[in-house]
């Protein structure tokens, strides 16, 4: 809520009648534009419920209103109320969308000048109010005022459904709308509503691109607070959350609760259309967006689609051959940090993920899948031009090439194109002449993983490829393929 700051706010802060301003506004209109004077006070008239004084008698009639809950004031477009006639003026320009006050930094408008004398706080850093408790300090007055009921403890505004209690009313009013499922606040560009206006005030920055919250030390930008005083923890290397059965230490407490899921296995988050499960909520989320074919973010090179931005950011990095995540130990380099993740594996020896059915372990969840299909047979992914079948889906896109034509993949010594990185690094290897993957049995190299595969079934005898006429089984599916020839 630190965007927000609802009017009504000066009806839920109870007042110290011992700590008086020595000064007033006088509102005043002049043009429809409201404007106040600071004039000094004789406190000659008080205010009997709470002993306030002010210094003329309009003042204190203006005042008694927070007692009585008096809102004579009418806005004629939504019907809201108002206690005084410069609460309703500065309301109007919700509906006008004037924001006179603009910021120079960053060219941001607001209907109010505090706003804007709060707003340049964020790029400056100040913070003047400080608490008289604990010391701590605060970009304005509104933000003070809450943080000392935490030392209070008062919370007088009640929910009636939930018994729920808050400090101010306004957090009631924001909690109701979780019962009555209301979201008053639409988003005009793509129409998202939402609960509160805070919340609507963070999302708007997905379209503007906007994000004010700089990092001192390397400069990087963020659109929440919140994420900036989660990556600080980068920098000063602090991890004081570790996970009691492997050790394994973390900056943040929620990465910590995620890495807890992979010793129990746990994924409580599932799909209502398809029953995958999912470790966090994120996931899920982003998971949903492929039933919905939701895909707004453009790749402006090949127009591929995607449903987030992390997504566009890693397939970008395709067309640049960018690979920013190096393995300490080898130093190959990965486009994903996921990918990485799995390669450390090899390096390491883990393999976490265990077939039921066989029993054979897995360095990585999707190899696991990839693995059941040999046990169930199951190709789900078909290929709408010739009606050939696939194991997931990534296979099937790669097929599909063939039928486009398409070799977007180019050696730069002979110029033979390719449909995937994958199949010229392994050509890139007939040039050079590398052959790194080694039989452990007779020491023999290979170009590629899957002619070793082929080879170590010469050691072990098997033969997992049958023909389905006369049942002889081979090696490889090159050599079962060359042997139906004989049957047709």
């Amino acid at each position: 809520m630190e965007d927000v700051k609802p009017l009504d706010i000066l009806d839920s802060i109870v007042i110290n009648p011992d700590i008086v301003t020595q000064s007033y506004s006088d509102e005043k209109t002049l043009g429809g534009e409201v404007f106040t004077e600071e004039k000094s006070l004789d406190k000659n008239v008080c205010c009997e419920v709470c002993g306030k004084s002010f210094g003329k008698a309009r003042y204190l009639k203006e005042h008694e209103k927070v007692h009585t809950g008096e809102k004579p004031y009418l806005c004629e477009v939504c019907g809201k109320s108002f206690s005084r006639t410069s609460h309703l003026a500065l309301h109007k320009r919700i509906h006008t969308g004037k924001k006179p006050y603009r910021c120079e930094i960053c060219g941001k408008s607001f209907g109010k000048n505090s706003n804007l004398t709060k707003h340049k706080r964020v790029h400056t850093g100040e913070k003047p109010f400080p608490c008289e408790i604990c010391g701590k300090f605060f970009s304005d007055n509104y933000n003070l005022a809450i943080h000392k009921h935490s030392h209070t403890g008062n919370k007088p505004f009640r929910c009636e459904i939930c018994g729920k209690s808050f400090a101010l009313n306004s957090y009631l009013k924001s909690h109701k709308r979780i019962h009555t499922g209301e979201k008053p606040f639409q988003c005009e560009v793509c129409e998202k509503n939402f609960s509160q206006k805070s919340s609507l005030v963070t999302h708007i920055r997905i379209h503007t691109g906007e994000t004010p919250y700089h990092c001192e030390i390397c400069g990087k930008s963020f659109s929440l607070k919140s994420r900036l005083g989660q990556h600080k923890t980068v920098h000063s290397a602090e991890k004081p959350y570790d996970c009691e059965i492997c050790g394994k230490t973390f900056s943040l407490n929620s990465s910590l609760v995620h890495h807890k899921t992979m010793h129990s296995g746990e994924r409580p988050f599932h799909c209502e259309m398809c029953g995958k499960s999912f470790v966090d909520k994120g996931d899920l989320t982003r998971h949903k967006k492929i039933h919905n074919e939701e895909k707004p973010k453009h790749c402006e090179i090949c127009g591929k689609s995607f449903s987030v931005n992390s997504s566009l950011i890693d397939h970008k990095r395709t067309h640049t051959g960018e690979k920013p995540h190096h393995c300490e130990i080898c130093g190959k380099s990965f486009i994903q940090v996921s990918h990485l993740v799995c390669h450390n594996r090899v390096h390491t020896g883990e393999k976490r993920h265990h077939c039921e059915i066989c029993g054979k372990s897995f360095s990585s969840r999707s190899r696991l899948i990839y693995h059941g299909t040999t046990h169930t047979g199951e190709k789900p992914f078909r290929c709408e031009t010739c009606g050939k079948h696939f194991v997931n889906n990534s296979s099937l896109s790669t097929h599909k090439k063939i039928h486009s034509g398409e070799k977007a993949h180019r050696c730069d010594i002979c110029e033979k194109g390719f449909v995937n990185n994958s199949d010229l690094t392994r050509h890139k290897r007939i040039h050079s002449g590398e052959k790194p993957c080694h039989c452990e049995i007779c020491g023999k190299s290979f170009s590629n993983n899957a002619n070793l595969v082929n080879h170590v079934r010469i050691h072990t005898g098997e033969k997992p490829y049958y023909c389905e006429i006369c049942e002889k089984s081979f090696r490889s599916s090159s050599n079962l393929a060359r042997h139906k020839k004989i049957h047709s």
